[in-house]
């Protein structure tokens, strides 16, 4: 099943994506996608319904991030070996965390806005997962049955900000538009294997990142498991687990964003994004 949102910013309705890749409502049952939605029980109701027998949503409306109610947005840094190896960095012995503002969450094909004074904002296309029920202290072997679904994420990340302006690397991860989300979040039961997806990234329409979570070095599992000892899990946060090889930073010269760029990606089985790179208007 596709959960989505669509709408305007602020008046998105529910809905979910049929077989055919149309949009049916789902607010004719439920007001909102929300954190309480993902619990197993109410994603299987939610399973059962015919989508033909919801009203069918005409033309192509903007799609907002796929799910609202997210406590915490929780980032994994150099997860995977490609990326390790482009970066000149030793693999980590544990996951490497961060957060990033829950503030910064955008719509899969809305504008990501470069901050003032951004000299190198970078991308990174990743799979994000989303917590169904409260996990603490969970083993490895349970971690996946905490899952509610996976979603597309790119973290944007602004590398002066992260690396050259001191403190943590928050303060270059979470600006305004930098989490991308969406464009659906597709329960864990149609993923499957989330060790074998594929996925890319585009700039103007040049390759820039090919990969597969199969080169992660924690797993999904490892992860969710590793988290929940720090903090507890609860429905609705989400865990963006790193990206492959094909930064901006790690090229040789460096690249990074510039206004009027076009960011295309994606992830295989969960969709792709399209955002047009603009400068901060003020």
């Amino acid at each position: 099943m596709k959960l989505l949102r669509y709408g305007q910013p602020g008046q998105e309705k529910p809905g979910l994506l049929d077989a055919d890749g149309k949009i049916r409502d789902l607010s004719v049952l439920i007001g909102e996608i929300s954190a309480d939605c993902l619990s197993p029980q109410k994603l299987r109701a939610l399973g059962g319904i015919d989508p033909k027998s919801l009203p069918l949503v005409e033309g192509s409306p903007r799609l907002g991030v796929p799910y609202v109610g997210m406590g915490k947005f929780i980032a994994v840094g150099l997860n995977f070996s490609d990326h390790a190896k482009e970066t000149n960095q030793q693999v980590p012995s544990e996951p490497m965390l961060f957060l990033k503002a829950n503030s910064c969450l955008n719509g899969p094909y809305d504008n990501i806005i470069l901050p003032r004074g951004s000299r190198k904002a970078d991308w990174e296309v990743e799979l994000g997962v989303v917590i169904g029920s409260r996990a603490e202290y969970v083993s490895e072997q349970d971690a996946l049955r905490h899952v509610a679904g996976y979603c597309l994420v790119i973290d944007v990340s602004e590398r002066e900000f992260q690396i050259e302006r001191g403190g943590t690397v928050d303060k270059g991860k979470g600006c305004d538009t930098f989490g991308p989300v969406g464009p659906w979040l597709v329960t864990a039961d149609e993923v499957g294997d989330p060790q074998a997806l594929d996925m890319w990234l585009d700039i103007n329409g040049k390759r820039m990142q090919s990969g597969s979570t199969r080169t992660m070095i924690f797993t999904v599992a490892k992860l969710i498991s590793y988290i929940s000892t720090f903090m507890g899990l609860n429905p609705g946060d989400l865990i963006t687990t790193g990206t492959p090889p094909g930064v901006g930073f790690a090229r040789k010269p460096p690249i990074f964003l510039q206004s009027g760029d076009q960011i295309h990606s994606g992830v295989s089985k969960l969709g792709e994004q399209r955002q047009r790179v603009v400068a901060w208007p003020g």
